[in-house]
C-alpha cells in the first residue's frame, strides 16, 4: 500500500506509471487532470464533508484515464477502501470505463497488490477480498441497493459516475445517502459530456454549484484531442452551436439533445413584462391541471395573449366541489372566455362545475391531435406553447415553472409524429412532474374567441371551439 502518498495524489501521479516509456512514450498527465487530483488532495484536509467533484468536458480529453487513476489511487492508499463505479449505460461501463482501468492497472506501480476482474478490483491480501474493493455496477432505477449500501465508517468510500448526464436522479439521490458517514473519507466524482441542460449533473454546475467543485474542459486545450477533427466541426457547425459546445467546449447546450423546449427560450421569457395594451384585447383562458399523486400540485392557470399567470396551486385535493368553486370564482373575476380542465383527474371538477351552470371543457391529453406532425393532443399543446414562447410569450419568474417547461423530452415516431415524454416517464428519470407547465400548455387546447358580453347567445357561440376541433366531455 502506498501509504506515503495517502493524501498526495497530485504527486503520486508522477511515480505511479512509467511515463515516457513504452505505450506512454511522449505522454504525461494533462494539466486539468493534475488540477482535479490537487482538488482531491485539498479535500483531504478535512473529512467533515465529502469531496464532491464534477467535470464536464468535450471529447478526447483523458476523462477515462483520470477515472482509472482515481480508482487505483483510492484503493491503493487506504486499507479496506470500498467503492462503486457506474456509467450512463452498462455497455459504456463494461466496454469503455472498465477496460480503461485494466489498461492503467497493468501499468500501475502497485498492480501486484490488486486483482482486476471483469466487474471489480480488489485487494489480494488474504481476508480483505470483500472489504477492500471497488465494483463496477450498472445502475438500475429498480435496483438501487448497491448505491444505498456504500457505508464504510471510519475508512474511505470512492464513488465514480462516468457519462453522468444520463444517470437518473434516483441514483444520485440514493448515492447521496452514502455520503453521510462521520469520520470517513468520501470521494464522489462525476464525469461526462454535458449533453443535457436538465438533471442532476447539470445542477452540479448551477443550483448545486456551492456544494460541488466543478471544472469544464475545452478539448482544444489538451494534447490528446484531434485538432483537425475539431477544426472540421468548427467549420461545419460553428463555435456557437450546441454540437460544438457539448463535444468540444465542455459547455451545456442551449437545447438538450432530446429537449422539446430549450432552456434559452424559457430564460428569454422568464419575468418579461408585457404592456397591458398588448394583450388585453385577447380572450382570457383559464385551465385546471388536477394533481395526479400526493406529491403533485393542482394548478389553476390564466393566459391572455402573450401574458400568463398562475392563479392557484394546491396539494393533491380530492374535494372536487371546493376546487370547482375556486375555478368558478376565478372565471367570474377574470371574465374568462374559456375554461379547460385536464380530463385525467378533472371529471369530478367538471361535473361540479356543470351543477353550478358552468360551461367548461374537458381536454384529453391522449386524444388525437388536430395539428399534423403531433402524435396526440399533449404534443400539440406543448408545440403550440413552444411557438407562443418563440413569438414573445412571457412567463412569471417562477423557478419551478422555468424548470418544468424544458423538462420533458420528445421522440419522433416512425410516421414522423412528435410525442412528448409522459409525466410517469419523467418521474422515472428523476424529473419533477410538470403540473405548472401542463396547466399553461392547456391554455392552447383549442382556439378561443373573445365573448361579446352583452349578447348571451353570441357569447355562447364565441366561446365554442372552431369547426374541426373536438370537445372532450
Amino acid at each position: 500500500m502506498l501509504i506515503d502518498y495517502e493524501h498526495n495524489w497530485s504527486k503520486l501521479i508522477d511515480i505511479a506509471f512509467p511515463w515516457g516509456e513504452g505505450e506512454l512514450l511522449g505522454r504525461a498527465p494533462e494539466q486539468w487532470q493534475r488540477y482535479i487530483l490537487k482538488q482531491i488532495d485539498d479535500g483531504f484536509m478535512t473529512i467533515e464533508q465529502a469531496i464532491l467533484l464534477a467535470v464536464a468536458s468535450g471529447h478526447d480529453v483523458g476523462k477515462s484515464a483520470l477515472v482509472s487513476w482515481i480508482i487505483l489511487f483510492g484503493i491503493s492508499t487506504f486499507e479496506d477502501t470500498r467503492g462503486v463505479v457506474t456509467a450512463n449505460t452498462a455497455t459504456q461501463l463494461m466496454t469503455k470505463t472498465w477496460p480503461e482501468l485494466s489498461k492503467w492497472h497493468n501499468l500501475f506501480i502497485a498492480k501486484h497488490l490488486f486483482e482486476v476482474t471483469a466487474t471489480s478490483i480488489f485487494s489480494k491480501q488474504p481476508g480483505h477480498e470483500k472489504t477492500w474493493r471497488i465494483d463496477a455496477i450498472p445502475w438500475s432505477v429498480n435496483n438501487t441497493e448497491a448505491f444505498a449500501g456504500l457505508h464504510n465508517l471510519g475508512k474511505r468510500v470512492v464513488i465514480l459516475f462516468d457519462e453522468a448526464s444520463a444517470i437518473l436522479q434516483q441514483i444520485w439521490e440514493v448515492t447521496e445517502g452514502a455520503t453521510t458517514d462521520e469520520d470517513t473519507e468520501i470521494i464522489w466524482a462525476a464525469f461526462g459530456n454535458p449533453t443535457r441542460n436538465t438533471g442532476r449533473f447539470f445542477d452540479c454546475f448551477h443550483k448545486l454549484k456551492h456544494r460541488w467543485k466543478t471544472r469544464q474542459i475545452d478539448s482544444r486545450t489538451v494534447k490528446l484531442s484531434n485538432k483537425i477533427k475539431i477544426k472540421d466541426w468548427e467549420e461545419d457547425y460553428g463555435k456557437d452551436s450546441d454540437f460544438f459546445k457539448v463535444r468540444v467546449l465542455g459547455e451545456f447546450p442551449a437545447t438538450g439533445e432530446k429537449q422539446f423546449i430549450s432552456t434559452a427560450l424559457v430564460d428569454a421569457a422568464r419575468g418579461k413584462h408585457i404592456p397591458i395594451d398588448q394583450y388585453n384585447f385577447a380572450p382570457v383562458i383559464l385551465t385546471c391541471d388536477p394533481a395526479w399523486t400526493g406529491s403533485d400540485e393542482l394548478v389553476i392557470y390564466k393566459r391572455q395573449g402573450l401574458a400568463c399567470e398562475m392563479l392557484m396551486k394546491l396539494a393533491k385535493n380530492d374535494d372536487d366541489t371546493m376546487v370547482a368553486g375556486f375555478l368558478a370564482g376565478f372565471e367570474d373575476e377574470h371574465q374568462a372566455d374559456a375554461v379547460f380542465i385536464d380530463l385525467g383527474y378533472g371529471t369530478g371538477i367538471y361535473s361540479a362545475g356543470k351543477l353550478m351552470g358552468r360551461n367548461w371543457t374537458l381536454v384529453s391529453f391522449g386524444a388525437a391531435s388536430n395539428t399534423p406532425g403531433y402524435a396526440n393532443k399533449r404534443a400539440e399543446m406543448w408545440g403550440a406553447m413552444r411557438d407562443w414562447l418563440k413569438e414573445g410569450g412571457a412567463i412569471p419568474d417562477d423557478p419551478r415553472l422555468c424548470e418544468e417547461i424544458p423538462g420533458p423530452e420528445y421522440q419522433v415516431k416512425l410516421n414522423g409524429d412528435i410525442v412528448i415524454e409522459s409525466k410517469d416517464d419523467m418521474k422515472e428519470r428523476g424529473m419533477p412532474s410538470p403540473n405548472r407547465a401542463d396547466a399553461l400548455a392547456l391554455t392552447f387546447a383549442f382556439p378561443v374567441r373573445k365573448k361579446i358580453r352583452n349578447d348571451p347567445k353570441r357569447r355562447m357561440e364565441n366561446s365554442e371551439p372552431r369547426e374541426g376541433y373536438k370537445v372532450y366531455a
